[in-house]
């Protein structure tokens, strides 16, 4: 399992949160602060990827209501 799939989306956006408390403090060399920005990239595009898991399981979800639902 990678570790995209043991991710959490409320874990992710609290890391992303963090990382955002960090980067608006101002305190970081640009190199640092470049390191953050790139973490915060990774972590955007895994809480997408977790978004659009839960779409594609809700969408699942409501063809399968709707096919029970057309056999009556």
């Amino acid at each position: 399992m990678t570790e995209e799939n043991t991710e959490r989306f409320e874990d992710v956006i609290g890391r992303l949160d963090a990382l955002v408390e960090t980067l608006e403090s101002g305190g970081l060399s640009l190199e640092d602060a470049l390191k953050v920005y790139e973490e915060g990239v990774g972590l955007a595009r895994t809480g997408n990827r977790l978004l659009e898991g839960a779409e594609q399981r809700i969408e699942e979800l409501q063809k399968k209501l709707s096919d029970d639902g057309d056999d009556e």
